[in-house]
């Protein structure tokens, strides 16, 4: 599929190439097409070519407002260029399964919501970002995500704080604490 210099392209469910409906203006990114009666496959990330799926912006959103998930985990994968949900931790889950559900050997990218009471007794929700590019894992890999996060970031609305890891120690969970003070 050939792509115009300077536009973005939505993908509709549609496998032909004629369906691609260009966006001129990054703030229409998150915006479903109005030229087309089908939702938004994917977003695309303009710095990297990278698509977003629309399950991990709707899982997100899900999240975010109704707290059904505690944790989203996301991969790219190399051939098809799709950011996708790799693993979805329940409501009853906690900072460590997320921890532990992370590649010793891979990049991933991973949304937290972390709860906590402030010194004043108030409940709080804070969502957190990781970018997990473990030492181990493909130079390849560490500077396609690394390239990617941005975009994904700016598909994901919402998100306080952002920890960048490349071992378990730098994603602690008092560094998620500490952070959110």
């Amino acid at each position: 599929m050939a792509f115009q210099h300077h536009h973005l392209y939505i993908i509709t469910p549609s496998a032909t190439p004629s369906f691609a409906k260009p966006i001129h203006h990054l703030t229409n990114l998150l915006q479903p097409t109005h030229h087309s009666p089908t939702m938004a496959m994917a977003f695309k990330m303009a710095t990297t070519g990278m698509w977003v799926t629309d399950e991990c912006k709707n899982s997100f959103m899900e999240m975010k407002w109704k707290k059904v998930h505690r944790y989203i985990v996301f991969k790219i994968d190399e051939k098809s260029r799709l950011v996708t949900v790799d693993k979805v931790g329940g409501p009853g889950e906690g900072y460590n399964d997320l921890a532990a559900s992370l590649p010793d050997d891979d990049c991933r990218y991973a949304v937290f919501d972390f709860d906590f009471v402030t010194v004043d007794n108030c409940r709080k929700s804070k969502i957190f970002f990781i970018a997990w590019s473990p030492t181990a894992s493909r130079i390849r890999a560490k500077m396609l995500y690394a390239t990617s996060k941005d975009g994904l970031r700016r598909v994901l609305d919402g998100i306080h704080y952002e920890v960048q890891a490349t071992d378990p120690t730098e994603m602690g969970f008092d560094v998620i604490q500490d952070r959110a003070k």
